[in-house]
């Protein structure tokens, strides 16, 4: 069975890909990729689908397993998961992709491998900026090599800046975040893996977003725990539910602000 120390090493490894085909493939298009939408009205470039390839190339030479991406069909997604148990790729390619066709400099890849449909190792990575967060299981969360968080963060709910997706909320718990917010700040960039790992190096206190799906979430939520952080699911189901099922997500930097979070999430929902 593979130790912490083989599953980082193979984190590091998998930052090396993620640099390479961002490099290569995904900023030279940075500003010049047409917009397109799928059937269900989400955007996507030519530069997902041709960085979703090479990292469908790269990948199972690195960790046995195929690759679900999100520029899948949802068939082709189902047959991977169920499938994938003893190891699958789980990517975003671009995650982010209004930012990227917009020119704003706020997109990623995501990348986790899991096992057990869980999470053993990934790397989200901004080729804009150079961040590199990498976490593997039992071995710690990472940034460019530092470890995470980068800060001591808040230690009450008034103190915290949150990162809120108002978008996909219910009305009522967004009227109450908005009118009588219990934190001191709010912000929101539009790529929930990079938003994960905000909240893992205490850049972001809290989090709260209503609809994400596994590609989304799958290398930010092992990175926020590596970190010392935790996540749930926003209905107490589990989160880690298949390619399928969106997800609302609640997550803080420590356990105890998870705590104050989740019990003013639940009283004002």
């Amino acid at each position: 069975m593979p130790t912490a120390a083989h599953r980082l090493a193979h984190a590091r490894a998998l930052e090396s890909v993620a640099r390479e085909i961002a490099r290569d493939v995904i900023l030279p298009r940075y500003l010049k990729s047409a917009r397109n939408r799928k059937a269900d009205g989400s955007l996507f470039t030519e530069a997902d689908l041709e960085s979703q390839r090479r990292f469908a190339e790269a990948l199972p030479r690195l960790a046995p397993g195929p690759v679900l991406g999100e520029e899948m069909s949802g068939a082709e997604q189902a047959h991977i998961w169920s499938a994938g148990r003893r190891g699958l790729w789980c990517i975003d390619p671009i995650d982010g992709t209004t930012n990227f066709a917009n020119g704003i400099p706020f997109f990623a890849v995501s990348i986790a491998y899991l096992v057990d449909h869980e999470p053993r190792f990934g790397v989200v990575y901004n080729p804009v900026t150079d961040e590199s967060f990498y976490a593997a299981k039992g071995a710690g969360a990472f940034l460019n090599g530092v470890e995470l968080p980068l800060r001591s963060g808040a230690t009450s709910l008034r103190d915290a800046v949150a990162g809120i997706d108002f978008k996909r909320i219910s009305h009522h718990l967004g009227d109450e975040l908005a009118v009588r917010p219990p934190y001191y700040s709010q912000r929101n960039f539009g790529s929930s893996a990079l938003e994960w790992c905000f909240v893992a190096a205490a850049r972001l206190d809290v989090y709260v977003h209503g609809g994400q799906m596994l590609w989304d979430y799958a290398a930010g939520r092992l990175i926020l725990a590596e970190a010392g952080g935790v996540a749930a699911a926003l209905d107490g189901g589990t989160l880690m539910a298949g390619p399928s099922i969106k997800r609302g997500v609640i997550a803080a930097a420590s356990p105890a602000l998870f705590t104050e979070w989740r019990n003013w999430i639940a009283g004002h929902s």
